[in-house]
């Protein structure tokens, strides 16, 4: 049964206080209060799965706080109660977008079967997210690895699905660690639930404990309404915390803590909520250096490190090559909506098998993709792939392949001049995309920006 946090709203104080206990006797948060207006401030200010609302109030009735709840763009789902049986008074809550109406007196029994129904809707609703998130998920679902250290890699991800613990998974960029994840998730027994990603590099310093723990309305310039936050999003699933290297030392404190006591409080509140969400976390960074430098702290490093799955880059699994190029080749057809099915020649399969790929599963990806959109017929020739896969073929002897002269518009040529760029430094700096901004003279945020272009081509 989902864990609700459950605001009860009754102007007898006796019965608000005996259904709060037998609510929070089921497992579920409760808060309470007697008025209508109390309802609407609690509800403007802190983030509630369920409103048990009385219609009946001393101030305001309840399908007042039910219609300015839904003009305030509140989603808390409302379970009225009433001593009176008006058909038009229960039409009007439903219009409004009650979930259900009981009547007074109820049973407390019926009121929690109704938060047990509620909380198999919310769960289906997360669920159709999940499902949404999949189908829009960038990585090989339907590829089987025949190299040796992915083989390994898929046996132990076997075994540690079977468990809550948190998995440190590290790798250069765009091995695949989001996709790793996903199939933790999925093989575990929360795979119902919702997996909630974030880069943690993509959010700016001054948000990020808003974003992980939420906050109440008003808590900040700009919080013009209560917000959930990530680990109320991955209650009850997984939250994966992507660049996890990223996060600065102060929410690393934070962090811990929600880790150890299984709690969390929003930013402006004063109420800690019990949250059961399994960590996932990811780097393409040496932690253990940044531990020693001190950039990194070492108790929630070994907090998170309960077990770590390290990826091989892609030129080290030279046996997936030909049979991931071909995956590519019709998933990203499909995904561009290109119809007429594409075929390889034989010295263009040879030098994309041959290709480094400094930039991995992520680069194999977007230059199977480019290469789609630019080429001239629906057998890619070797002057229909990209110029950065021609200029290390042409530098690689065991090919013997002689490239012409590339052409295309300018734009384009700047742009992968730029991306090469950037890859190139990242690659020097090993994967550190805050040293590599500023050896490029730009903004970490500008650097993200530039890389996800770069992605969609």
């Amino acid at each position: 049964m989902a864990n609700l946090n459950v605001l009860v709203v009754d102007d007898e104080t006796a019965i608000r206080q005996v259904l709060a206990s037998q609510i929070k006797k089921a497992g579920h948060q409760v808060s309470h209060v007697g008025d209508g207006n109390a309802a609407l401030e609690r509800l403007n200010s802190e983030q509630f799965d369920v409103c048990v609302c009385d219609i009946r109030l001393p101030d305001i009735d309840g399908i007042e706080v039910l219609r300015q709840a839904r003009k305030s763009g509140i989603d808390t789902v409302f379970l009225m109660l009433t001593a009176f049986a008006s058909v038009n008074t229960a039409i009007t809550a439903m219009k409004l977008g009650a979930y259900d109406y009981l009547m007074k007196p109820m049973r407390n029994e019926d009121v929690i079967h109704r938060l047990v129904q509620i909380g198999d809707l919310l769960g289906l609703r997360e669920e159709n997210l999940r499902l949404k998130q999949m189908i829009k998920s960038q990585t090989p679902r339907g590829f089987v690895s025949r190299a040796p250290s992915m083989v390994q890699i898929e046996r132990m991800i076997e075994k540690v699905a079977r468990t809550s613990g948190t998995v440190l998974i590290t790798g250069e960029s765009g091995t695949g660690k989001t996709f790793i994840a996903r199939r933790i998730h999925d093989m575990s027994g929360r795979a119902e639930r919702s997996f909630v990603s974030v880069n943690c590099g993509a959010i700016p310093d001054n948000l990020m404990e808003s974003e992980f723990f939420g906050h109440a309305k008003g808590a900040f310039t700009g919080a013009e309404r209560a917000k959930k936050g990530l680990f109320l999003e991955a209650d009850g699933g997984t939250l994966f915390l992507d660049e996890i290297s990223e996060l600065p030392l102060g929410l690393q404190v934070k962090l811990l803590h929600a880790l150890d006591e299984k709690e969390i409080r929003a930013v402006g509140t004063e109420v800690s909520r019990k949250v059961d969400v399994r960590i996932l976390a990811a780097t393409n960074r040496n932690i253990e250096s940044m531990v020693a430098g001190g950039t990194f702290r070492e108790d929630l490093y070994y907090r998170l490190n309960v077990l770590n799955l390290i990826l091989p880059p892609l030129r080290k699994r030279q046996e997936d090559l030909p049979d991931l190029i071909r995956y590519f080749l019709t998933r990203e057809a499909e995904r561009l909506e290109l119809e007429p099915e594409f075929t390889l020649s034989a010295e263009a399969e040879r030098i994309l098998v041959h290709h480094d790929w400094l930039g991995n599963l992520r680069e194999l990806q977007n230059t199977i993709a480019r290469t789609l959109i630019l080429a001239e017929d629906t057998e890619i020739q070797v002057n229909d792939l990209p110029p950065k896969t021609l200029h290390q073929a042409a530098a690689d002897e065991r090919l013997g392949i002689t490239i012409s002269s590339t052409d295309g518009p300018l734009k384009e040529r700047v742009r992968q001049f730029e991306a090469d760029v950037i890859q190139q430094v990242i690659d020097e700096v090993s994967g550190d995309r805050q040293e590599a901004a500023k050896k490029l003279g730009i903004g970490l945020s500008t650097l993200y920006r530039k890389l996800e272009e770069d992605e969609q081509g």
